[in-house]
């Protein structure tokens, strides 16, 4: 994969993988609305994802696209579906008429986070149970992979992607965390695997404390993390302490995604 388009490159995630998947060889292309300042082997392209025309001259030419734009956190109704579920369409249209052959969407638990502990480890074949309108939007985007799949035959990954942040950024993340590093090794197997037709995997680190979902379908792809949030537990909760078991934060995957402050009337 020697050009890889990038979408939402200014975001958390893209600011932490943009240098880890830097290669000898490889263009890393950087969509965003903000301003970027291109490193070494990166192109820089402004423009939205729900913008068509700059969507498909943007995939000319790529090998793959990595697809991280959106609204990550909960919004009303119509900025999720102008820019996570008609932005997430976009993409992959502007893929397939440019001859893209693979797309690696960026899922997120949230598209079933409303499943409970007693039903962990989650799989692939968990189905949505989503927590928010974002979590539909990452559910939406799971099917409209799905479709272009089975349609157009690209090859798409899903990835429900749990707490990707430099280090745990609270108690619940030390089960849910993904490092950087980590993120960057199953992006890397998702770009690397031959013909993976579509699939579904959960991008967490070998956590401790973790087993909320499964990691063999990511293992399958040639996932292998080496991380473990435990080595953040002690600073964790010395700044935070120590939840009690009965923590609503614990009652679903989702946390603190399905409490009523995102109620629809509160947004």
């Amino acid at each position: 994969m020697n050009r890889i388009l990038i979408t939402g490159a200014a975001g958390a995630v893209g600011t932490l993988i943009r240098p880890r998947l830097a290669r000898a060889g490889r263009v890393l292309r950087l969509l965003d609305v903000a301003e970027l300042q291109p490193a070494a082997g990166e192109e820089v392209v402004r423009a939205s994802v729900t913008d068509l025309a700059a969507m498909e001259r943007a995939c000319a030419g790529a090998d793959a696209v990595i697809h991280l734009g959106g609204i990550s956190l909960e919004a009303p109704w119509q900025d999720i579906l102008d820019v996570n579920i008609n932005g997430t369409y976009t993409v992959f249209e502007a893929a397939r008429r440019a001859g893209v052959s693979r797309v690696v969407y960026a899922s997120s638990n949230h598209a079933v986070g409303y499943h409970t502990p007693d039903e962990y480890p989650l799989t692939a074949a968990t189905l949505p149970l989503p927590d928010t309108y974002y979590g539909v939007s990452k559910a939406a985007g799971e099917a409209l992979g799905a479709l272009y799949h089975h349609r157009y035959g690209l090859d798409v990954i899903c990835v429900r992607i749990m707490t990707c942040f430099a280090e745990p950024p609270n108690p619940r993340a030390l089960s849910t965390w993904l490092s950087p590093d980590d993120c960057a090794r199953l992006l890397e197997a998702c770009l690397a695997f031959p013909e993976p037709g579509y699939r579904i995997v959960y991008g967490v680190s070998p956590n401790t404390r973790g087993g909320w979902v499964s990691l063999d379908e990511a293992r399958a792809l040639g996932y292998r993390p080496t991380d473990d949030a435990e080595v953040h537990a002690a600073d964790v909760l010395a700044e935070h302490g120590d939840p009690a078991a009965d923590d609503p934060v614990f009652a679903h995957l989702g946390g603190q995604f399905t409490f009523p402050e995102l109620d629809a009337d509160r947004l």
